[in-house]
């Protein structure tokens, strides 16, 4: 059985940083693709970020192009989503997900239960 497991969040001032990690168990890490998912109060859950097993490839969401940046330890079967210059409106559950590619939830197989980052202004 495949088991993400996000950690990482917590609360931060606007323009702070904070640092999420997701482990992956149970499937072949370094063959996975891993995205990073968000879902604020009130909201429909929004993709954020992507980033193919070989690290090469990644797609990132317009709203946080030059503050995010993803990257992966496949030693570890971690994933990293570093969160720069954060605004209050990033304030929502992030999720990881696995197993499939691309902006879409239904391209995801499998999902972690999330961790809550709550920025403040």
């Amino acid at each position: 059985q495949v088991q993400l497991v996000e950690s990482g969040g917590g609360l931060v001032q606007a323009g702070g940083s904070l640092r999420l990690s997701c482990v992956v168990s149970g499937r072949r890490f370094s063959s996975t693709n891993v995205g990073w998912f968000r879902q604020a109060p009130g909201k429909e859950r929004e993709f954020v970020v992507a980033i193919v097993w070989t690290g090469s490839t990644t797609d990132y969401a317009n709203s946080v192009k030059g503050r995010f940046t993803i990257s992966r330890d496949n030693a570890k079967n971690t994933v990293y989503l570093q969160m720069n210059s954060l605004k209050p409106e990033d304030t929502a559950v992030y999720y990881c997900a696995a197993g499939g590619w691309g902006s879409r939830e239904t391209e995801y197989d499998y999902w972690g239960q999330g961790t809550q980052v709550t920025v403040s202004s």
